[in-house]
């Protein structure tokens, strides 16, 4: 029978009464000192940018009048690219893949082909792109999509062989219909299949030549409804495309053949080329190779004509990476991809497709990556890539998001990140280059940083809602390569692949200290400086935190009165660190083969060259216990005005003065609480040995004497890991319920003896360590999966030489707060409700010599910047301290540690991310939940001013990325290659408009090619065809009803505020009839001066001939 437990009951009940009596009594006063600011007018969630690759990309077009390039995705995504800073995002409502994309060139629209069989017309004219028109086709799938140049009649290919036309203008159907019976007629007893290509001959735009799948092509004559040709081959067709001048067209076959035929040569093709085929000697055919999916068929005025064409390889080059082959006279070109190829365009100097097409670059889409090749140059060069494209270059692990960060962090960064770039780019400037930036308020500078699976880090500056990489850092260079010993990965590592990964990032922006957890439970502190330097030992610390609860040691049975902390300088040094701190060899194996104290990955022991930019300082490992692999960290921050780092565990925590290169504290999360532990631990296991830790025995106070180091200096944040990163392999969803359900409440509760208390959160700050203190001093804050907040006081020696000579004292000083929940976030405000942000030491050059490491030597000895209160403040003059978990948010009076405001945040779901966040006005907390609310809360009153349910959680990517940072801004990882940004300001959103660029500009349509003057007399040239004549109603008639459903633009708030209500598009289709109308006069105008030119000629002719037989007579003809 299970045990009442009145305790419990009436500690429940003492809590809310005295939290509620609290708030009402010592919150009124307080509260009319601190007036908040902001009110639920400052907030509203909209996204603003999204960044990198677009994710499984399927579809590709580009408008070479105004210059920008469309890709779509298989869930319906249209990212839209200009010139570098020019890019748009749009979504299709339904998800379904973009099998095709054609631009209206030089119209500012854009129609897009899905898998669901709809087809859909954007406006371009607007800086957020809005759909126009949809038309959903019910009967039959599409296959395939043209629209030819300043043409409004769209051809549309199905499955079923037949093609539709479409009035882009009205996206109605028209009556014209081509089927498929029809057009090959008796050629064929099979269905040939579906269309995989239709486009209209470049000098008679009455002539179509349509590609069925099955190896048939048929040149259809739309005056007469009939076919004047078919050609037929007996391999599948993937693409064709026409010679500029209309008597040739090339098809690219299933086995990696190209056929090039005449228009007037029926039954055999004129040249057959088998590209990558061996060709054998007897004449015979060609081995068969892999299909070319697709061939281009450029030509120049002065050179040869070039192929371009993608697959094609033999068969028995297994193992090969595509390809893209360019053959230009007698010359071949394999271009080799580092993946598979999705699409190419060649972009060329003219768009009309009647004339000499000078193709001067190649656009390859691949499936994770957006190659530009060079025509123009010898070898091919590629362009350097100026989109922020390569976010995946390796998975990304974890994200920081800094904004309103130091002004000269930017240009420092970008200063040694510029040495990195590699060389060999075309020298020409980026092709694609449409478009305007916006005119954006926004001034403040912007960081973001990625930690990636290989170990490397990236520094993007995101000021600007833009995105360009900074910096690159490759942490997996301080450890040595691993060789493939097996016993030796069985026995150190604690993951199977991507031993470097970051885990968790805390940097300090002031003084440029860079702190990294790594997933094989290790941390390394990096340094920036502008100059080279060769490390000839790295650093290195090994700690054994190991999590072990006996009878003996328990507070609950009467062991605890020998655990009183020792008076400060007692203490003696940690087992760590007693020897130099350089590479200690304390690998060991046990009498029976347990590994113990050997660390996950070996640290290099050869000399490390390291450029300019981040400087390994030290490296932490955390080792095996036992034969037992260290627990992977959760928790990590760091201070540069106490040069100190936190880090912690399932088990326990760790602090570490990098300064002195030792280990300041090594203690058990148990041990933390000392004889207060409010929990019955029941005993992990029945051995009572415990194996040395770090620390002064089992409390922890540890008195270091120091070797070298810096001034002291401060964090901006201390950056917290979310408490759902379960090992690889588990389902880290339930991990996080399973966590989530053994939360308890401040009551007296036991605890299963499978349940470890983990520490997920920390914050260094100066503030009141204990109830009653009567002035403020540097203090560690530590939150527990419990819920528990603990302080521990730092007693740090003064500045400058001190510092580095003196003992660092540190002493665990109790419990503070008890919240539901595992603990993530805590900060500071003062009495007035202003935040309160960490100390911190001001930038300066590690490796300066001379005269510069005089100013280095002075910028040490200066006390480190600090905007917390002086310590001669009034015990009245209190603080706040913002502590939330993710059940809850309080606030927390110090030093008397009574909760002044307390907010619920959700009962049925957890939060994943919380910040305290500094907006233009005031200071609010923002919170993301898994079940895909955003929130906001003011302080100190924890009102609630945001609400939003944005994006239910999906998976564990958007968990492990989401962040928020100051001025209203936030992101995460919205696809393994996107970065969406978001805001919460009211402030932005107003703004967003303006910041966003334009994609469409007015530019001139280039002037159609010169038909010369024995063309127009003799009516050589491109001859044209009244498409409204022959597609309309009146000749067509009306198109089957139930074929397809026209569907209008969206008419809500939304649709007018992305189709401007409608009118920008009334304007487009004017526009579009206008020019319509203006290409008919101007052909009407080029139509009368051949005719007037023609009767010119007659004119002078017939004047020639009477005056040569004006005096013959009639018998003398």
């Amino acid at each position: 029978m299970k045990k009442f437990n009145i305790r419990k009951v009436l500690d429940g009940l003492k809590e809310q009464a005295s939290s509620s009596a609290s708030s009402v009594q010592s919150g009124a006063p307080e509260n009319n000192l601190m007036q908040e600011t902001l009110q639920s007018e400052n907030f509203q969630l909209c996204k603003t940018v999204r960044h990198g690759f677009p994710y499984q990309p399927s579809a590709m077009a580009h408008d070479p009048v105004q210059k920008i390039l469309a890709i779509g995705t298989q869930s319906g995504a249209l990212r839209l690219f200009g010139r570098p800073g020019v890019e748009c995002y749009c979504q299709h409502e339904s998800g379904a893949a973009v099998i095709s994309l054609q631009f209206l060139i030089n119209e500012g629209a854009l129609v897009s082909a899905l898998a669901d069989d709809s087809v859909h017309l954007w406006n371009l004219r607007q800086k957020r792109p809005a759909i126009l028109h949809s038309l959903k086709f019910n009967r039959e799938r599409i296959t395939f999509v043209h629209l030819p140049f300043q043409s409004k009649w769209l051809y549309i290919g199905t499955e079923k062989g037949n093609i539709h036309i479409v009035n882009v203008e009205s996206f109605t159907l028209s009556g014209y219909v081509i089927m498929w019976n029809k057009a090959i007629e008796l050629s064929s007893k099979a269905h040939p299949g579906p269309v995989v290509h239709i486009s209209d001959n470049p000098m008679d735009e009455g002539k179509l030549i349509i590609g069925y799948e099955s190896g048939i092509v048929v040149l259809w004559d739309l005056k007469s409804k009939k076919a004047d040709s078919r050609y037929t081959y007996d391999e599948a067709i993937h693409s064709v495309a026409w010679h500029h001048e209309g008597k040739q067209f090339i098809c690219s076959h299933s086995d990696g053949t190209l056929t090039i035929w005449n228009i007037k040569g029926q039954g055999k093709p004129f040249q057959t080329i088998t590209p990558h085929g061996k060709q054998p000697k007897d004449g015979k055919k060609p081995e068969p190779c892999k299909p070319i999916l697709k061939v281009e068929y450029k030509t120049t005025r002065l050179g040869d004509p070039f192929m371009i064409l993608s697959g094609g390889l033999s068969y028995d080059t297994v193992g090969r990476r595509p390809c893209l082959t360019v053959m230009h006279g007698k010359s071949t070109a394999v271009l080799e991809m580092d993946y598979p190829i999705v699409d190419f365009l060649t972009l060329c100097e003219t768009p009309y497709p009647n004339d000499f097409q000078e193709p001067y670059a190649v656009v390859v889409l691949l499936e994770k990556d957006l190659v530009v090749i060079d025509l123009a140059q010898n070898g091919y060069p590629i362009f350097e890539n100026p989109y922020p494209l390569t976010i995946h270059e390796s998975p990304v692990t974890c994200c920081e998001y800094i904004a309103d960060c130091p002004v000269d962090l930017i240009p420092a960064l970008y200063s040694v990140g510029s040495r990195q770039k590699r060389q060999g780019y075309s020298k020409r400037e980026w092709p694609i280059s449409g478009g305007n930036w916006g005119l954006g308020t926004q001034s403040y500078p912007e960081i973001i940083i990625t930690g990636h699976a290989d170990g490397t880090v990236k520094f993007w500056d995101a000021s600007a809602i833009m995105l360009q990489v900074l910096y690159k850092l490759k942490t997996a260079k301080v450890f040595e390569k691993s060789r493939n010993n097996k016993e030796d990965k069985q026995n150190t590592e604690i993951v199977d692949e991507d031993p470097f990964a970051i885990q968790i990032m805390a940097w300090c922006p002031e003084s440029r200290i860079l702190c990294l957890a790594g997933v094989s439970a290790n941390v390394i502190i990096y340094r920036f400086s502008k100059q080279d330097i060769t490390t000839e030992v790295v650093q290195l610390l090994e700690v054994r935190l190991q999590y072990e609860v006996n009878d003996v040691e328990s507070p609950l049975d009467g062991g605890g009165g020998d655990r009183d902390p020792p008076t400060p300088g007692a203490a003696s040094p940690s087992p760590q660190t007693a020897g130099p701190p350089t590479h200690p060899s304390t690998s060991s194996n046990s009498s029976d083969g347990v590994r113990d104290n050997v660390p996950c990955l070996k640290v290099r022991s050869t000399p490390l060259k390291q450029s300019p930019g981040y400087q390994v300082e030290l490296v932490v490992q955390l080792v095996w216990v036992s034969g037992e692999p260290p627990q992977q960290i959760t928790s990590l921050a760091l201070n540069s005005a106490y040069g100190l780092i936190v880090f912690g565990n399932s088990n326990g925590l760790a602090v570490v003065d990098y300064l002195q290169k030792t280990v300041l504290l090594n203690l058990g999360t148990v041990e933390l609480y000392g004889s207060n532990d409010p929990y019955q631990r029941q005993p992990r296991s029945p051995r009572k040995t415990r194996q040395p830790s770090g620390g002064n025995g089992r409390f922890g106070v540890c008195v270091i004497s120091v070797c070298t180091g810096a001034l002291p200096f401060f964090a901006i944040s201390s950056t917290v890991l979310l408490s759902v990163c379960p090992p690889r392999g588990a389902n880290p969803l339930d991990h996080r319920d399973n966590s989530f359900s053994r939360s308890r409440s401040s009551s007296v509760t036991s605890i299963d003896k499978e349940v470890r208390e983990a520490i997920t959160s920390f914050h260094f700050c100066e503030t009141f360590a204990r109830k009653g203190d009567s002035a403020v001093a540097p203090c560690l804050f530590v939150g527990t999966s419990l819920g528990t907040v603990l302080a521990v006081a730092l007693n740090l020696p003064p500045a400058g030489e001190q510092r580095l000579l003196q003992p660092v004292i540190v002493l665990p000083s109790g419990t503070v707060a008890r919240l539901k929940g595992s603990i993530l976030r805590m900060s500071f405000l003062d009495n007035t409700g202003t935040f309160l942000p960490p100390s911190f030491e001001p930038w300066y050059e590690p490796n300066a010599t001379g005269a510069d490491g005089e100013e280095r030597d002075k910028a040490r000895k200066r006390r480190p910047v600090s905007v917390s209160p002086s310590t001669s403040q009034e015990l009245q003059e209190s603080q706040y301290a913002v502590v939330v978990s993710e059940k809850q948010a309080k606030v927390i009076a110090l030093p008397s540690q009574n909760c002044i405001f307390k907010h619920s945040i959700t009962e049925t779901s957890f939060v994943l991310r919380a910040d305290v966040v500094q907006m233009n006005i005031g200071n609010c907390v923002a919170c993301f939940c898994a079940n895909g609310h955003i929130m906001a809360l003011s302080l100190p009153g924890l009102r609630p001013l945001l609400d939003v349910n944005y994006l239910p959680l999906t998976d564990m990517r958007i968990a492990r990325t989401f962040c928020f940072t100051n001025l209203g801004q936030a992101m995460y990882l919205t696809s393994p290659t996107e970065i969406q940004r978001i805001t919460y300001s009211q402030e932005t959103c107003e703004n967003l408009q303006e910041m966003l660029g334009e994609l469409f500009t007015p530019v001139e349509t280039p002037e159609a090619p010169n038909r010369g003057f024995f063309k127009g007399l003799f009516g050589g040239g491109a001859t044209s065809l009244d498409r409204e004549e022959l597609f309309g109603e009146t000749q067509a008639g009306k198109a089957s009803r139930g074929l397809a459903q026209h569907i209008p633009g969206p008419q809500g708030l939304e649709g007018m505020k992305g189709a401007a209500s409608g009118v920008v598009a009334d304007l487009a289709r004017a526009r579009i009839a206008l020019d319509e109308r203006g290409q008919k006069l101007g052909e009407l105008d080029e139509r009368t001066a051949a005719m007037l030119a023609s009767a010119d000629s007659f004119g002078k002719h017939a004047h020639d001939m009477m005056l040569k037989c004006k005096d013959k007579k009639w018998y003398q003809f």
